[in-house]
């Protein structure tokens, strides 16, 4: 029976905590899940160890400081794959993701893709009770990326995945350079330009009720450079690969 970790990166999310993972543990048996908190100052990392003291499948990475939900999935991954997991999942814990989607992502893998991935803007995906500027932007950062990366897949942005871990040791992370929101395109992408097998799913994506976001303007201006310096790199990849061609 194949194995999943569900990464839970944290930062100031006591009040959702507990919900959050009781609601992970109890869609599948074979999910466990690793809390990786940087330092919350409201205590997520106590209850987190408290959680984890209680259920066996629950275990905590405490991290000095807050340094970014790029580098805590990164962390997370490192520990699925030294530990031997099948799969390594990709988890808000402010509950906006639908916990009981992740079967359906099992069983996508374990039909042999590499990535699934949980769309909001596919038939079948929606938000519930989203403000209208947060859906735009979303919306809006998705075509920007995908325009410029010339990417085939709809919800590039999109927080609740599930990777192979075979195929995340393939992939070389350490290059991986982002460190917010935009590490979920930079990942998505790295997938999709090395030919793995990514398969999409619709989710419906839900707004928190307890907590605030954690976007900020600085996360947003990181995303929009970065995936105009990468697609422009690709194209220029694409233009000295012609010239050569036509040189030989």
């Amino acid at each position: 029976m194949s194995t999943a970790l569900v990464i839970l990166p944290t930062y100031n999310e006591r009040e959702n905590l507990d919900m959050i993972v009781r609601r992970v543990l109890s869609a599948d048996p074979r999910i466990e899940v690793l809390i990786v908190d940087d330092a919350s100052p409201d205590g997520t990392g106590e209850l987190a160890d408290e959680l984890a003291a209680r259920e066996p499948r629950v275990s905590v990475m405490h991290r000095a400081g807050k340094l970014g939900l790029g580098s805590a999935y990164l962390a997370g991954f490192a520990h699925a794959i030294a530990e031997g997991y099948d799969y390594a999942f990709e988890f808000d814990a402010d509950g906006s993701h639908p916990a009981d989607r992740l079967p359906a992502c099992l069983d996508v893998l374990d039909n042999g893709a590499d990535l699934v991935i949980g769309t909001r803007w596919m038939p079948g995906g929606r938000t519930e009770n989203w403000p209208i500027h947060r859906q735009l932007l979303s919306r809006g950062a998705s075509i920007y990326a995908r325009v410029l990366l010339r990417s085939k897949l709809r919800d590039l942005t999109a927080g609740f995945r599930g990777y192979r871990t075979a195929a995340l040791v393939d992939t070389k992370l350490d290059r991986v350079r982002s460190a917010g929101y935009c590490f979920q395109i930079e990942t998505a992408w790295m997938f999709e330009r090395r030919g793995y097998d990514v398969v999409e799913i619709p989710i419906t994506f839900v707004e928190r009720e307890l907590g605030s976001s954690k976007m900020s303007k600085a996360i947003v201006i990181e995303a929009v450079w970065r995936v105009f310096f990468w697609g422009l790199g690709s194209r220029l990849a694409d233009v000295s690969r012609a010239a050569g061609a036509v040189r030989r």
